[in-house]
């Protein structure tokens, strides 16, 4: 094999590799002085807030507040490139389709709307009038429970809020979001045991506790700033004990871009006292392992007079405490190593370290969320934390780890397809209209219905969904079946190749970029992974004189499509974003009183979690132990030439769909993501060499032929039966009836395939 197709990496994530890592993507291009003034005012105060990871923006922030993921996607939307109405007269959208999704985003900042024009096969320009009122035309004649309004998690408060409210003034519920192939069994998992959709912790709690048990969760590569508080609680002593089935350099070393002394020197530190690489689905298990040691030594104290668990919370905050006390005394170690992959001493040697912690905090990212039983996964996290009182204190708390900037905060003011969810009596009395109540579709059934025949119509609000969803090939060929397909973005990408019978991609500002309307300059506001919201204004110039904001052009097909409203003011609101903010406080008063003048408050004002004061919002009305029925989160059994797929994001040239390059410099992978990662041993018994080109093939049992083929075996440390790869190029082997049971989440982590040569 040659060098360009791996390469080894021994080094700390963080320090000189990811100042090189920058500058190899962008070359000069970084260092000019808008990009330079640019990153400086990322993430603080009257400055934009990252388009990247959602994870929070301290008040006491850094010199520089951004992470080398972060610094790119900003480069990314700063870039110089322009994808011209002139590239699209040049190249079909036939022939783009046999680009690679590096390729499509490297041609630039889209700077035209346009429309698809089916008779030459080219995208055209168009006016946005034009745009407006066809689509308003083509709405009309829907059906409108037959079209979707999907969104991206970067989409600000303000345009995620307009565009819920678009959707229900239309008629429908048809509210997924990315959160639907990520977190969302996060939202369904936790509020059936603690009545909270999202995490408890403040970033206070990260300085407080004596330890972290990480399950799942990419550090260095998903929220490298979250390393920062990571790396000072490691210092003064924290115990952070990691469960992940690769070992990511993030979670294991460490080193400071912020600190000269740790650059100049090469200093690092060590993250995790423990490392666990748990197998893929193994989590409940490893879960399992360690209730049962804390049950054992709260035994031995007992007979000491004294106790382990926190008996006095359990009484009086929680409910099912003895079913889920009964299931793990009666399951067998044996069941339990065989279940995890784990020895039993090193089990026993993290659940001592929960016993001996007085403050904890549970992590976890989506290996614990895409799996078939992923809410078990959850609730026996929560149940490990509720043993000894670990949720409601100071220092403690339950923390996922979101991705997308903002998807957490789109949930928060109405982008859902559970009407539950959302406060529609103060919807309608606001707006004089009786929004629709019936459940919207998820992204599991909005493509369902696709494939149906059932969806008509597709708006895409950001994002590559053609490309992140489950079972690729089908669903293309549905997508290009629908009457309507409308894609709002910055860049190309895949997603805007796949074509209803009337299509337009419509393009909009990106955050970094001063939105300027009739009333000025204008701010916009998210919600962070630890429920803080920040306001976040661009100041430079934009890519193009004809891009609109994300919230002009939700306006703009909504008078195109709706019939006047007295009491909806889409140019009013177009004109002036702080009546949308008004909006939003008197729809969510809780969370969001004093929003305009609370928006740029340092670090983010925090709106506040029910669970985090023990006030548990459950059908019981306290906090829900859980006793799980299996030990495998994967859904399915383990077989001769049956293996569990996992699939990756690159450790440092991705984020989501978008990729940056084709280097996976923390895993010492360079040139390719056409790779398939398993461990050595696994190589030898499957008579596989190193370098060899494979296929792999599905193997759910459902007749259903899923293939991808050119993948070049790489020996890498994973667990038996496990392999790896790269999101989303191994998508289309993942089952669309492959997800949780709970929240319909794909379950991307273990996925049961097969190796052909």
């Amino acid at each position: 094999m040659s060098k360009e197709d791996t390469v080894d990496y021994d080094g700390p994530a963080g320090g000189w590799g990811s100042l090189r890592g920058v500058a190899s993507v962008f070359g000069g291009e970084w260092a000019t002085p808008a990009a330079l003034e640019t990153l400086r005012r990322q993430n603080k105060p009257g400055g934009f807030m990252c388009v990247s990871c959602a994870w929070t923006k301290p008040a006491d922030y850094h010199p520089f507040e951004f992470c080398e993921n972060g610094a790119k996607a900003t480069l990314w939307e700063l870039t110089s490139l322009r994808c011209t109405p002139h590239f699209f007269s040049n190249h079909s959208v036939t022939e783009l389709r046999g680009w690679k999704d590096y390729d499509l985003e490297q041609q630039g900042r889209l700077t035209h709307p346009m429309r698809y024009d089916r008779e030459s096969d080219h995208y055209v320009p168009c006016s946005w009038e034009e745009a407006f009122n066809a689509i308003g035309a083509e709405l009309k004649q829907l059906d409108p429970k037959s079209v979707i309004f999907y969104s991206s998690g970067r989409a600000s408060l303000e345009t995620s809020y307009c565009y819920a409210l678009f959707a229900r003034l239309y008629g429908h519920n048809n509210l997924p979001d990315s959160s639907n192939m990520c977190h969302e069994t996060t939202s369904v998992g936790l509020k059936k045991v603690i009545g909270s959709s999202v995490g408890t912790c403040v970033y206070q709690d990260f300085s407080a506790c004596d330890a972290i048990f990480f399950f799942g969760q990419n550090t260095g590569s998903n929220s490298p700033r979250f390393l920062h508080p990571l790396q000072e609680a490691a210092k003064r002593g924290c115990k952070i004990i990691t469960f992940n089935p690769v070992r990511e350099r993030g979670l294991e070393f460490f080193t400071n871009p912020q600190s000269p002394v740790e650059m100049l020197t090469g200093k690092e530190t060590q993250i995790s006292s423990q490392y666990h690489q748990v197998k893929a689905g193994g989590d409940i298990a490893a879960l399992m392992g360690l209730c049962k040691h804390v049950f054992a030594k709260d035994d031995e104290a007992r007979a000491q007079g004294r106790s382990v668990l926190d008996r006095d919370f359990i009484e009086s905050q929680t409910s099912g405490f003895d079913e889920f006390e009964q299931r793990v005394r009666s399951i067998g170690w044996d069941e339990i190593v065989r279940g995890s992959g784990l020895e039993r001493s090193a089990l026993e040697a993290a659940g001592q370290v929960y016993v001996e912690a007085d403050k904890v905090i549970g992590v976890y990212g989506m290996g614990l969320t895409q799996q078939v039983h992923g809410s078990d996964n959850i609730a026996m996290l929560v149940n490990l934390l509720l043993m000894k009182g670990n949720i409601g204190r100071d220092g403690t708390g339950i923390s996922p780890v979101r991705g997308h900037s903002n998807v957490q905060g789109q949930r928060t003011v109405g982008i859902s397809e559970k009407p539950e969810l959302v406060p529609l009596d103060k919807l309608a009395a606001l707006f004089g209209f009786e929004p629709p109540r019936d459940k919207g579709m998820n992204t599991v059934e909005a493509c369902e219905g696709m494939l149906a025949g059932k969806v008509k119509g597709f708006i895409g609000l950001g994002g590559n969904f053609v490309r992140a969803i489950p079972e690729r090939d089908a669903m293309e060929k549905a997508w290009q079946t629908m009457r309507l397909t409308v894609q709002i973005a910055t860049k190309l990408n895949r997603s805007h190749l796949i074509n209803g019978e009337v299509a337009y991609l419509l393009p909009c500002l990106g955050r970094s970029e001063e939105d300027k309307q009739e009333g000025g300059p204008h701010t916009v506001t998210m919600e962070d992974s630890l429920s803080c919201i920040q306001g976040s204004i661009g100041r430079r110039k934009p890519a193009s004189e004809h891009l609109l904001s994300e919230l002009a052009i939700v306006a703009g097909m909504a008078k195109a499509t709706l019939a006047p409203n007295p009491k909806v003011d889409w140019v009013g609101w177009v004109g002036d974003y702080g009546k949308v903010r008004d909006l939003i406080e008197e729809t969510y008063p809780e969370e969001f009183h004093r929003f305009n003048e609370r928006m740029f408050t340092p670090g983010g004002f925090y709106r506040g979690n029910s669970a985090r004061e023990r006030i548990w919002k459950t059908e019981s009305g306290k906090a829900n132990f859980s006793a799980p029925e299996m030990l495998s989160a994967t859904g399915f059994e383990d077989k001769p030439g049956r293996y569990r797929l996992m699939t990756l994001r690159s450790s440092n040239d991705q984020f989501n769909t978008t990729i940056y390059g084709y280097s996976d410099r923390l895993r010492g992978i360079e040139g390719t993501r056409d790779v398939l990662l398993i461990n050595p041993d696994e190589m030898q018994r499957a008579g596989l060499q190193e370098g060899q080109v494979v296929s792999l093939v599905s193997d759910a049992g459902d007749g259903v032929e899923r293939r991808v083929g050119g993948l070049k075996v790489l020996p890498f440390a994973l667990p038996d039966g496990c392999l790896g790869g790269y999101y989303p190029e191994l998508n289309p082997l993942i089952p669309l009836s492959h997800y949780d049971k709970l929240s319909k989440t794909p379950a991307a982590k273990s996925v049961p395939v097969r190796i052909e040569g």
